[in-house]
């Protein structure tokens, strides 16, 4: 069976030949694996045998100038396309400092609003023409993802605290920011979709928890939020395709709302934060498919990974509803020979 195949029974809730994997490696790792014997620049995804998943990603970005303010041995700070001042560590993988955000006031909200224009160059015409009748002869899944919502904005444009502030006491605010960037995925993505380059789902990022629990609570994520990500889902919907929600941390106690949205998929079910793969399994597995749920701080740990797949892919995988992957991503601590035994046990454990 092709990816497309496999991951189109597993949104049916259906068995196939085996369940999908469905990952991403950090840059780091790949070059480590090839330090380790992997062929340089060969798809990882070929190396091990597994399936491929193609994300299409466009620019909604208010475009502000980047500059490099200071670059050292160790670091660089350079302001982005989003407004944001940023300070981007050298070390192999590691995560950026946000150091300041300029969009803080409902004013620098319209100037950063104006500059989220509509423009053609906003989609990547080129990789599309270069790619896509290939992804489609081989049998990819396509992926668009849909950029909005509170982790975007906290993350990109305002910062945590001033966020969350804004949903409660300027929801006014906060929703017109959730409404632009959301309206220019939906005009930018049916331009894409007239165009003839069409997606088998949409995925959008919003990380509502963190350890333990979220960062807000359901009655505020009903109240604000929900709206937009119901849109999103209704738009993919409309198009005749799923709709796949990210969100890590420990989202638990939102999952019946997820539901009620309509989302069709919920990764990456992040088990050292506190997500129950199999909770999650029995009581909604006839409507979400469950993405991820293997605990990548732990996935270098080679005899503990190879028991945790053992214990939960014959669980997750029944009537379908599963795409194997890490509770986030697989980082540089996965050595080779330890991904390999991975794959191996996986294709053991997720065959039908």
């Amino acid at each position: 069976m092709t990816t497309w195949e496999r991951v189109k029974r597993m949104y049916e809730h259906r068995e196939a030949d085996r369940v999908p994997f469905i990952d991403y490696p950090w840059n780091g790792t790949i070059r480590r694996w090839e330090r380790e014997g992997m062929p340089a620049g060969m798809d990882w995804r070929d190396y091990f045998g597994i399936d491929k998943m193609e994300n299409i990603t466009l620019d909604t970005s208010p475009r502000y100038p980047k500059k490099i303010l200071e670059e050292t041995d160790r670091y660089t700070i350079y302001t982005t396309e989003w407004g944001v001042t940023m300070k981007q560590f050298k070390e192999e993988d590691s995560s950026p400092e946000m150091l300041e955000y300029t969009i803080n006031t409902p004013e620098l909200w319209e100037q950063a609003k104006a500059r989220m224009t509509l423009d053609d160059d906003r989609i990547p015409w080129d990789r599309l023409k270069n790619n896509y009748d290939k992804w489609r002869a081989e049998g990819r899944w396509i992926t668009g993802t849909f950029w909005f919502g509170f982790d975007v904005t906290h993350s990109w444009m305002m910062g945590l605290e001033p966020t969350l502030f804004a949903m409660m006491e300027a929801p006014d605010l906060i929703e017109d920011i959730f409404d632009t960037y959301l309206s220019r995925c939906e005009i930018l993505f049916g331009r894409m979709w007239d165009a003839g380059y069409r997606l088998d789902e949409i995925m959008f990022y919003d990380d509502m928890g963190y350890k333990g629990t979220t960062f807000f609570s359901p009655k505020l994520y009903r109240r604000v939020l929900q709206p937009f990500h119901k849109r999103a889902v209704d738009w993919a919907h409309d198009h005749g395709i799923y709709a796949r929600l990210h969100s890590c941390g420990n989202i638990m106690g939102l999952v019946p709302d997820i539901v009620d949205t309509g989302v069709d998929a919920l990764n990456p079910l992040e088990i050292k934060a506190g997500m129950d793969a199999f909770a999650v399994k029995k009581t909604y597995g006839d409507k979400l498919v469950l993405h991820g749920g293997i605990d990548a701080s732990r996935m270098h740990e080679t005899d503990y990974v190879l028991a945790e797949i053992q214990e939960k892919v014959p669980v997750l995988k029944e009537n379908g509803g599963y795409l194997f992957a890490s509770d986030h991503s697989i980082p540089n601590s996965v050595s080779l020979q330890t991904m390999a035994k991975v794959v191996e046990k996986y294709k053991e454990c997720g065959s039908y």
